[in-house]
């Protein structure tokens, strides 16, 4: 059963980046096709209008919902990732999240699209923030409800 990570449910807390309760991993839902684009390191930044402190090891959720917008599937060009692109409801990846980076403006948000994948237009005037992820990697698929912001989940082997 998954639970969000309390620290994450009330926004920021300085110097707050518990890890999660032994045997639990915290994981991120994320629409297709942009978590199978995260998985397979096409991005690697995921933007967010919220800032996190958590670093280190995360499962990578795709969202029952897709993103219809032509420009994320537009860069779904091999039959590898279409199959990837194509899993729903569940857990697909893992990587490590790292830094996360602040856009303050447009300028910046678009110098940085070779990470996100972005339009420039995504940009929100408040700003944006980026999870940098490296070491990703699809994992075999675990059905699994999705929910906002960070959550925990039962430890599952990441074959």
């Amino acid at each position: 059963m998954a639970t969000n990570a309390p620290e994450e449910q009330s926004g920021f807390r300085p110097g707050a980046n518990p890890g999660p309760a032994p045997g639990r991993l915290v994981a991120i839902s994320i629409k297709q096709p942009w978590a199978a684009l995260l998985v397979a390191g096409v991005k690697t930044v995921e933007v967010r209008t919220w800032w996190t402190a958590r670093r280190g090891r995360v499962l990578i959720h795709a969202a029952k919902v897709p993103d219809d917008r032509p420009e994320g599937w537009a860069l779904v060009t091999t039959p590898e990732l279409r199959e990837l692109a194509a899993l729903r409801g569940g857990m697909i990846g893992v990587g490590d999240l790292i830094d996360c980076v602040r856009y303050p403006t447009q300028e910046a948000f678009a110098a940085a699209a070779a990470g996100h994948r972005n339009a420039p237009e995504w940009f929100r005037p408040a700003g944006l923030h980026g999870f940098v992820f490296q070491n990703l990697r699809p994992i075999m698929y675990h059905a699994c409800p999705g929910k906002t912001m960070f959550f925990t989940v039962n430890a599952i082997t990441l074959a």
